[in-house]
């Protein structure tokens, strides 16, 4: 059973994707990739969705920098989520394409980091969404484009 399955966010359940998104968050329960990867799922809006983590140790790679899989999810996450923000009650998404582009190194010393994603279009069979991940001076680490399926379920 998936988290969203335990937390009653089924399609029987009648809720949009806005508001399954909106209960997962005031849950306060996290997907497994969420603890594995030490984020959070932090804010949701139509459209727009937000997830914050700090890099460390768990998330490095042998060459001395956060590994590129880290921001990657952070960035598929926000992509996703946003789009799933948008989605009716009986709508599901999975990515199909992810590009992400790596604008500086990821280390420990980065901080906070934020991956905020915003749905750019959404069709009944398609979605594409933009998503950017910067500290919180505002210094830009990593954006990405984002192709989803939008499926009944």
């Amino acid at each position: 059973m998936s988290l969203i399955e335990e937390a009653g966010l089924t399609p029987a359940a009648g809720l949009d994707g806005l508001a399954q998104m909106r209960k997962l968050i005031a849950s306060g329960r996290k997907p497994g990739i969420l603890v594995s990867l030490e984020f959070d799922f932090i804010e949701v809006e139509a459209g727009r969705a937000i997830f914050a983590g700090v890099p460390g140790d768990h998330a490095y790679n042998p060459i001395g920098t956060v590994h590129g899989g880290y921001a990657a999810t952070l960035l598929d996450s926000a992509c996703g989520c946003a789009v799933h923000s948008c989605l009716t009650a009986t709508q599901a998404y999975t990515t199909l394409e992810l590009k992400v582009a790596y604008h500086k190194a990821v280390t420990r010393e980065t901080g906070l980091l934020q991956a905020e994603g915003r749905v750019l279009s959404i069709g009944r069979r398609a979605a594409f969404a933009e998503a950017t991940l910067k500290d919180m001076s505002g210094r830009l680490f990593a954006s990405a484009t984002s192709t989803l399926l939008v499926m009944e379920r």
